[in-house]
């Protein structure tokens, strides 16, 4: 069946019952996000030596950060904190899972909690590991 012979109801019941709307302070916290995300991604690949040595004490410190907070990213905290006048906010589903609720929404993938964590480690380690490499080459 197509889409374009789907009846409306069809088409309605694949929707979630309540997508969420982000407001401004939202989005602009969604976005942030990305800005360490692209550097966890993309860092190993600096030209200096000095950004390559910065970027293999950031990913210990970003890990380190994560589990001294319960799991939780501090920028999370911080959009909690001007939110609620709290550091930490039940309500707030995308706290200590940000990007395990990006996944989810692009992809409908629902990991779960430890599974999502052994990727995101698993993907920190070999930056690192390529990070620590393209050091070495230099020295």
């Amino acid at each position: 069946m197509a889409l374009q012979d789907a009846e409306p109801s069809e088409l309605e019941s694949a929707l979630p019952a309540h997508p969420q709307k982000r407001d401004a302070l939202g989005q602009f916290c969604f976005i942030i996000h990305f800005l360490p995300l692209m550097y966890v991604v993309s860092g190993w690949l600096a030209p200096w030596h000095g950004a390559l040595i910065f970027y293999l004490v950031f990913l210990p410190a970003m890990f380190l950060q994560w589990k001294l907070n319960k799991s939780s990213c501090v920028l999370n905290n911080i959009e909690s904190l001007i939110r609620t006048g709290r550091w930490r906010n039940p309500a707030n589903r995308e706290e200590g899972a940000w990007l395990r609720t990006l996944v989810n929404g692009k992809t409908g993938w629902n990991l779960s909690r430890t599974a999502m964590d052994i990727f995101i480690n698993g993907v920190m380690v070999l930056f690192w590991l390529l990070a620590l490499a393209r050091l070495r080459a230099w020295v």
